[in-house]
């Protein structure tokens, strides 16, 4: 999985997988689970579940170009859309003229928010 971009270390694909948050053909797997060519992944980043179909293998980390060649998207529409929706109503109220959290104040934030599921995962990069 992070071969193919879809964490952005290995150490946090080693914790979604002790997680649970990882499937392959809707069954919860560890770190060591080989995967093989057409297995279904699914990745439970809340509140969105995304799913990838494997077409190949590869031991090294690639560029973005070449992902399409090994993985394949088919997330449904829906996750998409609550994506959306949670991205809109997940901003949070800062009083004006307060500047930036502090590293203190984006721990305790962060911390907060894990709390109730709130991974923010960005598909753009």
């Amino acid at each position: 999985m992070w071969a193919v971009r879809i964490f952005k270390t290995r150490t946090v694909a080693l914790d979604a997988c002790k997680k649970g948050r990882v499937l392959i053909d809707n069954v919860s797997v560890k770190p060591s689970r080989m995967i093989r060519v057409g297995d279904v992944v699914q990745v439970r980043k809340p509140p969105v579940t995304f799913s990838f179909k494997v077409l190949g293998l590869s031991d090294k980390r690639m560029g973005a170009k070449l992902v399409p060649q090994f993985m394949e998207n088919v997330t449904p529409p829906e996750q998409y859309e609550i994506l959306e929706l949670n991205k809109i109503s997940g901003f949070v109220d800062r009083q004006r003229g307060t500047g930036r959290p502090t590293k203190k104040e984006r721990r305790d934030l962060d911390q907060f928010t894990d709390k109730f599921d709130f991974d923010e995962f960005d598909w753009d990069e």
